[in-house]
């Protein structure tokens, strides 16, 4: 079901139950590489199905189940998983699946049984094309994203990493996609495949690495594909003759109005308000990142100096040291952790704020900008729980010491002791006569 043109391949389209694959012809014969795929996967839904996958196997795997390629293939696969089967509440995700050609692929749990890597990416309806780099480099796998909330080709995030994973020396690249009961538009713009080489390594001619038969057979066959492709746009046009010369309109239309509507607008602002917050969160995640290294340092720096300082004591000495090593150490732990929790929770928001799929609605800016505000209170909250915690531990030669209270003077003798001891006795008993008379006096008028 994929429908090539002259700048992208539509794998499949937004109807129900399409599959659709683009595979390499010839084997690669690369030991290390690296492929940077440039796509759009778009509809209408606030869900879509089922997703799209990269391949790179030893066999062609032409049509099949898994995302429109077939099972039980040999070398990897990285699966945008659009569509949450198993109802955990984690998709859209990206998933890293090997095989050894005896697998069948566990789609009703969305492969989490057999996923080497996985992470949660919402790779839907993004303002410009997403981006994933796979390289393959000394048995390791890694997946770097690009969201696709900027311009920016480069603004790649880490996803996963698989190491001392072993694939096939030669195979195929290729990439598929498929629609279920829900469908999205699935849009390949380019397919980069780059050859990665040991430092001092020569490489291979290019004349080496495909024969002159071979240019001049794949030379035809794309003249041959392209008179084709123009014989069908010229029958297209006579069929519909109606929406001949309507790109030039829409041009003179542009030239005519170059003011921008309400609406275009407003999207605009959106857009740009989601990618400002993005790249708040972004230098948040930086921050927290120095905040855990200034930890970890701080904890190794106190564990050497108390180390140093107990040596040469006797052994007390020495289990007070440990016992001080061990509390720092464990409060280290703590705040370590609650700044763990923190980018958790803006990972959470990140991927909250790319899965809005109403972005002109005014309550979901504002519940964006709110949830936001709350992240930085947060922060600041976080901040100075740790410079208390520091200050808390600080070895105790760098600690204020209070001075020592001078001792308090005695004011009372023994004699003003015992004289007022019989004042306080003779004013009880004067007091005990005093209430029996009332009592006494009271009884009579009963």
């Amino acid at each position: 079901d994929a429908i090539p043109s002259a700048d992208q391949i539509r794998i499949t389209t937004s109807l129900k139950s399409q599959r659709g694959s683009v595979w390499t012809k010839n084997k690669s014969i690369f030991e290390y590489w690296e492929v940077e795929v440039t796509f759009r996967v778009t509809g209408r839904g606030r869900i879509g199905a089922d997703g799209l996958a990269i391949w790179f196997t030893e066999e062609q795997g032409m049509e099949g189940p898994v995302f429109g390629a077939a099972d039980k293939w040999n070398g990897v696969g990285i699966f945008f998983d659009s569509f949450d089967n198993d109802g955990k509440k984690n998709n859209p995700g990206v998933i890293i699946v090997g095989n050894n050609g005896k697998l069948l692929y566990d789609h009703q749990n969305d492969g989490s049984t057999q996923a080497l890597a996985s992470c949660q990416r919402d790779f839907r309806n993004k303002p410009y094309p997403v981006r994933a780099k796979i390289t393959y480099y000394q048995k390791t796998l890694t997946v770097l994203i690009n969201n696709g909330f900027t311009p920016d080709k480069e603004d790649y995030e880490f996803c996963a990493k698989v190491e001392e994973m072993v694939l096939p020396s030669q195979g195929y690249f290729g990439i598929s996609a498929a629609t279920g009961g829900l469908a999205d538009d699935h849009d390949v713009l380019s397919f980069l495949t780059f050859q990665l080489t040991e430092p001092g390594k020569e490489l291979p001619t290019a004349d080496a690495e495909i024969p002159e038969k071979d240019k001049e057979k794949y030379q035809e066959e794309f003249e041959h594909f392209q008179q084709e492709l123009d014989k069908k746009k010229e029958e297209f046009q006579k069929e519909h003759p109606d929406v001949q010369g309507q790109p030039g309109k829409l041009l003179e239309q542009f030239f005519d109005d170059p003011f921008e509507t309400v609406n275009d607008r407003e999207l605009r602002q959106i857009f740009e308000g989601q990618n400002r917050i993005h790249l708040e969160i972004k230098q948040l995640n930086r921050q927290l990142d120095m905040i855990l290294d200034e930890q970890r340092r701080y904890v190794s720096a106190v564990t050497e100096e108390i180390a140093k300082r107990g040596a040469g004591v006797s052994g007390q000495q020495g289990q007070v040291s440990q016992q001080e090593i061990d509390k720092v150490v464990k409060t280290q732990e703590e705040v370590i952790k609650q700044v763990n929790e923190m980018r958790n929770a803006m990972t959470d928001t990140l991927r909250l704020i790319s899965g809005a799929q109403h972005p002109g609605s005014a309550a979901g800016v504002y519940e964006t900008t709110q949830h936001f505000n709350d992240i930085k209170e947060h922060l600041h909250v976080v901040k100075r729980d740790i410079e208390h915690l520091v200050q808390r531990n600080m070895p105790s030669s760098e600690k204020s010491k209070c001075p020592d209270l001078p001792p308090f003077p005695s004011c009372l003798s023994t004699m003003h002791f015992f004289v007022f001891v019989a004042v306080q006795t003779v004013l009880f008993i004067a007091y005990i006569m005093y209430r029996s008379q009332q009592e006494a006096a009271a009884k009579k008028f009963f």
